[in-house]
């Protein structure tokens, strides 16, 4: 049994890194991208412009990190019953990752130079925006699934977490959105609030792996409940 374990502690460990590694690429690429403003644009739009392969890159190797996080939620040691619905949740999200990389948003907020403010939606860009619906609201009710296990299961820490980022990441991302649909009020703010929306949701799938990596012990069956 030793060898499927490894694989699901590999499968949690590649996961983890998913949020980071997605952030730290975008944030880097957005510093020293001419004329993008962090504070204002989204993470989408760097996607845009000869070098928008980087962060077509980014998503598509967050996608792929986040279904092996997926597969190593539904194998864990810890999860069992209805909290696996958490898992297919955080694999929609990756096939949603996978879909903001292949096909590229609409200009938005005057970038790339040029562009409109308002989005003029390409049939390209609608499908863009549809697969990021299981990120911004996949990961919200996988959330609330294992805050509701958790609290289930006497992890209250855990619990309160995860209902705090659902909370979080919807009421940030409507913020965000209402500013890329140029609300005066939000939309010189809106990149940031975008940003914040990801940290809250991706930085949850970080913590959520690495609690499933450590309560992966070595005498436990693999998919078996804690002894």
């Amino acid at each position: 049994m030793a060898a499927p374990r490894a694989l699901t502690r590999r499968l949690l460990t590649a996961g983890a890194l998913a949020g980071p590694l997605f952030v730290a690429v975008f944030t880097i690429a957005g510093s020293l991208r001419p004329d993008y403003d962090q504070i204002r644009h989204p993470v989408s739009s760097l996607a845009l412009t000869g070098a928008g392969w980087v962060q077509i890159a980014n998503f598509l190797i967050a996608g792929v990190l986040m279904l092996a996080l997926a597969v190593g939620m539904r194998r864990s040691a810890l999860l069992a019953g209805r909290a696996r619905a958490a898992a297919w949740l955080v694999g929609a999200a990756g096939v949603g990752l996978l879909g903001s990389g292949a096909f590229v948003t609409d200009p938005v907020s005057g970038y790339p130079p040029g562009a409109p403010g308002t989005i003029e939606y390409t049939p390209v860009g609608v499908v863009h925006d549809v697969a990021a619906l299981p990120v911004f609201l996949g990961i919200p009710a996988a959330c609330v699934v294992l805050a509701v296990w958790a609290l289930r299961t006497r992890r209250p820490l855990l619990g309160a977490y995860s209902l705090l980022s659902a909370v979080a990441g919807i009421v940030l991302l409507q913020l965000s959105s209402l500013g890329f649909q140029q609300d005066p009020g939000l939309v010189e703010v809106a990149g940031i609030y975008q940003r914040a929306t990801i940290a809250a949701l991706l930085g949850w799938t970080t913590v959520v792996a690495l609690v499933l990596l450590r309560a992966e012990p070595a005498g436990h069956r693999e998919g078996a409940g804690p002894g």
